[in-house]
């Protein structure tokens, strides 16, 4: 189970999981829902332009993010849906 969780995460610290560079892009436009599985698929069918697409470099090896980026994007549907549909969740958090 440890050996599986460590891959799994191995990508986030190996230069960046794409679902955590098309958040931080925030660019316009850009996909939201499942952000960083679509831009490792575009990066493996030899997609030309993803930094124009979706705002990030895709990773160095989109192959090994996948998985990752699926479950990181899978958790974090409920809040890419809602900021899709343009609703503001005004989350805090701290004391």
């Amino acid at each position: 189970m440890r050996r599986l969780a460590a891959l799994l995460l191995a990508p986030l610290l190996l230069g960046g999981c794409a679902s955590v560079r098309t958040l931080d892009a925030a660019k316009p436009g850009a996909p939201l829902i499942y952000a960083g599985t679509r831009l490792d698929w575009y990066a493996l069918n030899g997609g030309c332009c993803p930094l124009d697409r979706f705002g990030a470099e895709a990773p160095r090896h989109p192959g090994l993010d996948l998985p990752a980026s699926a479950l990181l994007d899978t958790l974090l549907l409920p809040l890419s849906i809602a900021a899709e549909l343009g609703l503001g969740l005004q989350v805090i958090g701290g004391n």
